[in-house]
């Protein structure tokens, strides 16, 4: 492949535009080199309507700092092939953006916009929210009365101006909120990006984005629009987002490259392909995708990958490691985001709603006095007229100066919260509302990652005749090696006798402890979607792939994973001796540090085992189990190894009689738990899976459905239980302090999780709930 050389860069004027505020580009693109651009990502916060029902999600000593509208809305067309321009229709675009003849301006613009109100809405909406309230309507139409001079009493703006002054107030407060929600969206629209064009790549506006595009996204920036993942910087094909700001979780979300695209030795090897891209029509939710890419020409030959939810990056989340290349499929109003956000509303507090009843009040108090001097009066002549100008004359029983008051605390309030220095950062959104924040009577926080601090550690292995603690690790790590040492020989680590020896013992007739002891170690090892942040030191030239993975390593292995279950896990077997040396996307490399003495490990090359990664399947929250199939080198085996909560393994894995007994046990332990069993695979029944598989990945209708059921006929029955996991998550730092405070002030505490009753009752009581 011959090298490119990029093009010069060309900067736009970095200047105020005419009717533009200060810091908007006025040039729309820029060809810049990739290693010389920088760009300053800046991530827009979600925000939280505050009502009397707070919701805490991360952290738990974290002030409240959003107060108003939900987060951006963004906007798209339709098919190259003519099917239409609609929003909201299922799409099919060209892989190649050289290919994209089509009126990408028929598309919704990628544009963030939350404000409320434009120079023509403003003043009537802002009106209309006012006088739908009966306390401002009746103040209204008590200086209206001054226009009628049977009615008039005393001065005119007497009636009129404090009326005006309240409105002045109200809608200044409401321009400036406006304002500052039109700026931020600025700031948003005009974050940089990079395009990737034939010619090298381009630095444009997060507004200039369209489908169809190819977009470069670094480390910690917010992706733009919603996109398929193309490529990444790992060899693995595997990166990590956070999507904190999309539902909420702290946990990284894993997502993997397509892998046609993921083995070009260049991005700019896209231009030479020639294809298309099919997405689902937009909807809400996040969790669920259906696509597929055609690739007709570029490669050896033709491919249809089937595109899935871990495929994509929505828009709004941040990529967390490394930089990927993603092809825009939604923008706009079209994005998850967008799609599950709601138009931006006006926010009344209780205390407004409190003001206005009681003003209604205070009006019959004011009816009643009125028609009590009048009937002192003995309703002579026009006795109405009396009845009207005793209700002008009484109408200061009820004070306007208390909602001119209430809006002037409510903007210091505001004010203050952003310049407290105990919570930095803390934007106010809305001014309407501040004072909600002390009327809050419930709480509902989450239990992972805010109760606790979300770092887990594995604290007890049970296979139903023994169960290992962290303190009886060693007795886990003689185990292997005597295991290992029947197969291999004492003294001989050569891989020339791995294939004959660790080829046996995998059945599933009796085995002794040793071996029960290697496979469950070997199981963990194995299912999981985590991947080594460090790799090991590159082999010399000719170097085998085993070779590179059992170079030695001088500091402990870093692992990114989506759970930190899941690095908790890996680690204890690392701590054991079944260290995870390297994981791509086809194979993982395990190994074997229990064979070496203690004072060599790390420091010398242990004995591998590769194994070929034939299925992954995730977990997800419906499911509440992962699971993967492998194929060992030394063997060629085929196993099914799953993991998963006891309510849906039970179901899976062959009968026993200690498996509910001993999660029970745990749970009240406090401990997160998981079931895991295995399956060996002959190679017809793993031909009949992957045959349905295959046909189940191909269909466009009911895809995620016939999915899951292939994998249930074909491998979730009679699993052999191997084992139980039972991990810790220890409590935040304060976090029994704070919920204290929080009971002294009258706040009610809820804690929502989806752990086991058991789990989260120990964690209650734990944290003084």
């Amino acid at each position: 492949m011959s090298k490119r050389r990029l093009p010069t860069a060309r900067m736009g004027d970095y200047m105020p535009a005419p009717g533009r505020s200060e810091g908007r580009y006025t040039g729309d693109e820029e060809e810049i080199p990739m290693h010389r651009l920088s760009i300053n990502s800046r991530r827009s916060v979600d925000s939280a309507g505050m009502s009397s029902t707070f919701s805490i999600d991360t952290p738990l000593m974290a002030a409240a700092s959003d107060m108003d509208e939900p987060h951006s809305r963004i906007t798209m067309p339709h098919s190259l092939n003519g099917t239409g321009g609609k929003r909201g229709k299922a799409r099919t675009e060209p892989l190649n953006p050289q290919d994209n003849a089509f009126k990408k301006s028929r598309y919704p613009a990628n544009v963030v916009s939350n404000n409320k109100y434009n120079i023509i809405t403003f003043l009537p909406l802002v009106l209309f929210e006012q006088f739908k309230f009966f306390f401002n309507m009746y103040f209204l139409l008590v200086a209206l009365s001054q226009f009628v001079p049977q009615l008039r009493i005393g001065y005119l703006f007497t009636y009129v101006g404090p009326l005006v002054f309240v409105l002045a107030v109200t809608m200044a407060k409401e321009w400036h909120d406006d304002y500052a929600r039109r700026k931020r969206d600025g700031e948003a629209n005009s974050q940089r990006y990079l395009r990737l064009t034939a010619d090298g790549p381009m630095a444009v506006s997060s507004s200039k984005i369209r489908v169809g595009d190819l977009v470069l996204i670094e480390k910690n920036q917010r992706v733009p629009a919603d996109m398929v993942l193309l490529r990444t910087t790992e060899s693995s094909g595997a990166c990590f987002v956070r999507t904190d700001q999309l539902d909420g979780e702290t946990d990284w979300k894993l997502r993997i490259a397509v892998p046609p695209t993921q083995k070009l030795d260049d991005s700019l090897d896209l231009f030479l392909l020639h294809g298309s891209v099919y997405a689902d029509a937009p909807h809400k939710d996040i969790y669920d995708f259906v696509g597929n890419l055609v690739i007709d020409s570029g490669l050896a030959q033709a491919v249809t990958v089937p595109l899935g939810v871990e495929n994509t990056m929505w828009a709004n989340t941040t990529l967390a490691s490394g930089s990927a290349v993603g092809y825009v499929v939604y923008t706009g109003r079209d994005t998850r985001a967008a799609m599950n956000t709601g138009h931006a509303k006006t926010k009344v507090g209780i205390l407004d709603t409190e003001v206005n009843r009681l003003s209604k009040i205070l009006f019959v108090v004011t009816l009643g006095l009125s028609l009590a001097m009048v009937a002192l009066d003995g309703f002579k002549a026009v006795w109405y007229i009396t009845l009207f100008r005793f209700l002008i004359l009484f109408s200061s029983i009820i004070p306007i100066s208390l909602r001119v008051n209430l809006d002037m605390g409510k903007s210091f309030y505001s004010m203050m919260i952003e310049r407290d220095r105990e919570i930095p950062g803390a934007v106010v959104r809305n001014s309407m509302i501040p004072e909600e924040l002390g009327r809050i009577e419930y709480c509902l926080t989450d239990k992972t990652g805010t109760l606790t601090c979300n770092e887990m550690e594995l604290k007890r292995v049970h296979m139903g005749v023994m169960a290992y603690t962290l303190e009886t690790s060693d007795e886990v790590t003689r185990h292997l090696r005597a295991n290992l040492r029947d197969r291999i020989g004492a003294e001989d680590h050569s891989e020339t006798r791995q294939p004959s020896a660790l080829a046996k013992g995998h059945g599933k007739a009796r085995r002794d402890m040793p071996q029960r002891v290697f496979d469950m170690v070997e199981s963990l090892a194995l299912c999981h979607n985590v991947t080594p942040a460090e790799e090991s030191a590159p082999a010399a030239d000719g170097g085998t792939h085993d070779d590179r993975a059992g170079v030695a390593v001088s500091k402990p292995m870093a692992y990114q994973a989506s759970s930190p279950d899941e690095v908790a896990i890996v680690k204890w077997t690392e701590h054991v001796g079944v260290v995870l040396a390297e994981r791509t996307l086809s194979t993982i490399t395990l190994r074997l540090d229990a064979l070496l003495p203690e004072e060599q490990r790390g420091h010398g090359t242990a004995p591998l085992l590769t194994y070929d990664i034939l299925q992954v399947f995730p977990f997800t929250s419906e499911s509440k189990r992962m699971g993967i199939v492998v194929q060992s080198r030394l063997s060629g085996d085929m196993y099914f190894i799953q993991k998963g909560a006891d309510a849906v393994m039970t179901r899976i894995v062959e009968y026993n009689d200690w498996l509910d007994e001993e999660c029970g046990n745990m749970a009240r332990d406090g401990l997160r738990t998981l079931v895991v069993g295995r399956k060996r695979l002959s190679r017809q029944a793993y031909a009949r899976f992957e045959q349905a598989y295959t046909q189940a990945r191909a269909s466009v209708v009911g895809r995620a459905e016939a999915m899951r059921q292939a994998v249930a006929d074909h491998l979730e029955s009679d699993l052999e239980l191997l084992g139980l996991t039972g991990v810790e998550d220890r409590l935040q730092d304060h976090v029994r302090t704070t919920l204290e405070l929080l009971g002294n002030a009258g706040v009610r505490v809820w804690m929502l999780t989806g752990d086991k009753v058991e789990t989260a009752t120990c964690v209650a009581v734990s944290a003084r709930l």
